[in-house]
């Protein structure tokens, strides 16, 4: 009997004191709210921790931890969040949202495309979530994608320059020039604007001219040297023009200022490569197969990295994954020809020669003028 009554005493006591831990909680949770909103993030921070120990299930003060992580540009931590706050309440828009966004931050723009293509699908009004998603298509270099998004937006939005853009963006990569025309014509309306000289020059980049697509582009940069992938462009126009040094100085301007930019990473990786700093090369080749996972022009870079370096057997197994997965790469079967003529592998050498025989017929009949690609044999200085 005496041990019953003190198991119940003992119980109640606990029962108080649970009670007042919540009561407790709740206080943490309002002054770490308010701490959130007047910009004590590290005191925010802490707050939302003491309060998840006692209810882990909290949905709403998780996804804040979570946002003011990434506000302190914490982005992997925020991610973790939004992770578990998912796993507790599966398809919560707001979430997914801020889950998509730590990602964007991270410039893993794959991974942000797939929280907010399922945010769209709960919420397809939500005009941002279709903007972020269209972004990140754009990225990946996914123009159809893009267009498909964007479309039924600009339909209902003709007046919204953002959508306007990135739309005539996207037209024109995809090689749609005569429609992504109208839009540059919409855009212009508005005068002598960086966005509108920027698709001119991507525009003519499109079908082969660039002398007048470096000039536009060069004009784009002067307006706005802030515009996202204005430096990209301009130094691809000034590569194809013969300045390679400054085709690399504004590369190198777009880094500083999105670190996350796929081309310039692979385009100034190149011109490093063949200026033989092949390690600050595979620096910028590593972080554009970070941007793009699987890549085949980035892989087929490392690879002849690794070649030039004279890492042979790694370059093969790469070269030979890559062929086996984009079989109508005929860059890459050239590679792999030259790297069988150097082993002595010459039957397998000529296999890929036939290849890229094949490969090169089809491309010069479906795009008349296509420069051909062919295997050559090992040079003397070559490892």
């Amino acid at each position: 009997m005496f041990f019953f009554l003190a198991w119940w005493l003992l119980s109640g006591c606990a029962l108080l004191v649970h009670g007042a831990d919540l009561q407790s909680a709740d206080r943490q949770l309002q002054e770490a709210v308010a701490l959130h909103q007047n910009g004590d993030l590290e005191g925010a921070i802490a707050g939302y921790r003491a309060y998840l120990k006692l209810r882990p299930n909290a949905i709403d003060a998780r996804s804040n931890l979570g946002a003011a992580l990434a506000r302190l540009g914490r982005y992997e931590e925020a991610v973790a969040e939004y992770k578990r706050a998912l796993q507790k309440e599966p398809g919560n828009p707001g979430v997914l949202l801020n889950l998509g966004l730590a990602y964007y931050k991270l410039g893993r723009f794959t991974d942000a495309a797939g929280p907010f293509s399922e945010a769209r699908s709960l919420a397809p009004d939500n005009k941002q979530v279709v903007l972020l998603l269209a972004d990140c298509r754009l990225r990946l270099g996914e123009n159809k994608a893009v267009i498909a998004l964007l479309e039924p937006l600009a339909q209902g939005s003709p007046d919204d320059l953002a959508i306007v853009y990135m739309l005539g963006t996207a037209l024109v990569r995809d090689q749609q020039a005569a429609p992504g025309q109208l839009l540059i014509d919409r855009i212009l309306k508005n005068g002598d604007s960086a966005e509108a000289c920027m698709l001119l020059g991507t525009t003519k980049m499109m079908v082969g001219d660039y002398a007048g697509a470096r000039e536009d582009l060069k004009r784009a940069v002067e307006l706005n040297p802030k515009l996202s992938d204005v430096f990209s462009y301009y130094g691809v126009a000034l590569m194809r023009t013969g300045d390679t040094p400054g085709a690399a100085g504004a590369f190198r301007a777009e880094l500083e200022a999105n670190p996350n930019d796929f081309t310039s990473h692979l385009e100034l990786g190149a011109l490093l490569r063949q200026d033989q700093k092949n390690e600050e090369a595979l620096g910028h080749f590593e972080r554009a197969l970070e941007l793009r996972p699987g890549d085949p022009g980035v892989r087929l870079q490392i690879a002849s990295l690794h070649f030039a370096g004279g890492k042979i057997e790694q370059a093969r197994a790469e070269l030979e994954k890559l062929v086996k997965e984009t079989p109508e790469f005929p860059e890459a079967h050239v590679t792999l020809a030259t790297i069988y003529y150097r082993l002595k592998r010459k039957a397998a050498g000529d296999r890929e020669a036939t290849i890229v025989r094949k490969l090169n017929a089809e491309r010069q009949a479906t795009e008349p003028g296509a420069q051909a690609v062919t295997p050559s044999a090992p040079q003397k200085n070559m490892p």
